[in-house]
C-alpha cells in the first residue's frame, strides 16, 4: 500500500461545497472492513494520514449521499467520486449483458474497484478485483490465506468447488470449501469477504479427499 495525500484535511468540516474524494471512498471501503480486521485499517488509515474521526466522517457523509431521497443513481455517485472509469469492458455474466467498470485506488496498487452495471444502468455489482496487469496471489494451503491476501473469484478458483454463502450485508460475501493445509490435511473452510477482498477464514473439521464441504449454504 503507499499513502496518498488527501485531498482536504481529514476530519475537516464537511458541507455542501466540500467535494467527497478518493480519499473519502476508500476510507469507506475501510470502515466496512474494521470488522473483520481492525489491525489492517489501522495501519492503512495512518498510512493515509487519517484519524479515525476522519474515517467516520467520510462514512457519515457516504451513507447520507446513498440514503438522500435526491440521490443520483449509484454508477453516477461512483463516477463523480472517483472520475471517469480507467476501464470500461462489455461482459456477458449468465444471461445477463453487463458493462464492466474499474477505477484504480492507490491504497491498493494491485486491485481495481470495479462496478457491474446492467443495460438499464443499475449497479447490481460492486467489489474489488485484482488488476489486469498484477500476477494472481498463489493460493495452495490454508496458510496463503491470509487477509487482504485474495479477492472472491480468485479463492473460488483456486479451491474449486466453492460454494457461496449469503453475506451478512450488501458489501459482504462469503464461499465455504476443502483446502488442505501445509502438512496436507484437508479441511473445510468458511471465508468472509468484505467488497470483494478476503477478511478472514473459520477453519473447519479435517474431511476425507473428495469430500464435498460439510455445509450446504444457500446459492446467491
Amino acid at each position: 500500500m503507499v499513502p496518498v495525500p488527501p485531498a482536504k484535511p481529514p476530519g475537516s468540516p464537511s458541507g455542501p461545497s466540500v467535494p467527497f474524494t478518493p480519499l473519502d471512498f476508500q476510507l469507506v471501503l475501510l470502515r466496512r472492513m474494521a470488522d473483520h480486521h481492525p489491525g489492517l485499517v489501522e495501519d492503512a488509515r495512518h498510512e493515509l494520514g487519517v484519524s479515525l474521526a476522519g474515517m467516520r466522517e467520510a462514512n457519515r457523509r457516504w451513507q447520507a449521499m446513498v440514503r438522500s431521497p435526491r440521490s443520483r443513481s449509484a454508477r453516477s455517485r461512483y463516477r463523480s467520486v472517483l472520475g471517469e472509469p480507467d476501464s470500461r469492458v462489455r461482459r456477458r455474466i449468465g444471461d445477463l449483458d453487463c458493462e464492466a467498470s474499474r477505477w484504480r485506488l492507490p491504497l491498493w496498487p494491485d486491485l481495481r474497484f470495479e462496478i457491474l452495471t446492467t443495460p438499464d444502468g443499475t449497479v447490481w455489482n460492486e467489489w474489488l478485483v485484482r488488476a489486469p496487469d498484477a500476477g494472481p496471489p498463489a493460493l495452495r494451503t490454508l496458510e496463503d490465506l491470509s487477509p487482504w491476501s485474495c479477492t472472491v473469484d480468485e479463492a473460488a478458483r483456486a479451491f474449486a468447488p466453492a460454494r457461496p454463502l449469503e453475506g451478512t450485508a450488501p458489501t459482504r460475501w462469503g464461499l465455504v470449501f476443502v483446502a488442505p493445509d501445509a502438512r496436507g490435511v484437508r479441511h473445510e473452510v468458511v471465508a468472509e469477504f468484505t467488497w470483494g477482498l478476503l477478511q478472514r477464514t473459520s477453519v473447519g473439521p479435517r474431511t476425507a479427499a473428495g469430500d464435498p464441504p460439510l455445509c450446504e449454504p444457500p446459492l446467491l
